[in-house]
């Protein structure tokens, strides 16, 4: 989603369009969740290149497994985080918590594993997985905008001050420049570091719905 600020460009924008949508190879894929018995998916979301919320999506194919589409697809790759809550285990004991599936029809093209492992060693099980730390980080911004800006429109500077300074902050640590540049046309950005920032006297409304509408898409993690 985005916007088309000037009249003049319906023309381009839309034959864009159409061009990208007629190199869809692939109408529809769906990713298919197996969790064990007794285990409860959390979430599924699409965090690359833009973040989607699957979750209530989800068609059962059996008990143990659900069906989330993902739309048409053309030459890309996504990414996409997955979320499982399992019964607890002793200390040392492994399961298979997830068996995460892409399929076009009833041909699976691809496939991974999620495996868990109870541990009491804290230097494993407080680590974050760079990946998720990141996406997770693309997600909060995509939230703090949003809300950033419904404060902003209803007159609440403190909350709208306080959520996008917190969207600043998250954009410059997750590498997002694209964000960035958006929101410095709405906020004056004094730290992004600390997320201290002054909202803008006055803003074109076209620089806010332009910062609404690519809020949620996000950047891939950096080697």
């Amino acid at each position: 989603m985005d916007i088309i600020p000037n009249p003049s460009q319906l023309g381009q924008v839309f034959a864009e369009l159409m061009q990208k949508s007629m190199g869809r190879g692939v109408a529809q894929a769906d990713l298919r969740v197996w969790i064990p018995q007794g285990a409860q998916v959390l979430f599924v979301r699409q965090v690359s290149p833009t973040v989607e919320d699957l979750t209530q999506r989800g068609v059962p194919i059996n008990p143990l497994t659900q069906a989330y589409p993902t739309g048409s697809w053309g030459d890309e790759e996504r990414d996409y985080h997955l979320q499982v809550r399992l019964p607890a285990k002793s200390v040392g004991q492994e399961q298979l918590a997830a068996r995460v599936q892409l399929a076009v029809g009833s041909e699976v093209l691809t496939q991974g594993l999620v495996k868990a492992k109870w541990s009491s060693d804290t230097n494993l099980t407080a680590q974050i997985n760079p990946e998720v730390a990141h996406y997770t980080g693309q997600t909060e911004l995509a939230t703090a905008i949003q809300e950033g800006l419904a404060a902003k429109a209803v007159g609440d500077e403190r909350t709208a001050t306080t959520k996008l300074g917190r969207a600043a902050q998250l954009a410059v640590r997750t590498g997002n420049a694209e964000a960035t540049a958006k929101l410095r046309k709405v906020i004056d950005i004094d730290n992004a570091e600390t997320g201290t920032v002054r909202l803008k006297r006055t803003v074109d409304k076209a620089d806010e719905m332009a910062l609404d509408t690519a809020s949620t898409k996000t950047t891939r993690i950096r080697g």
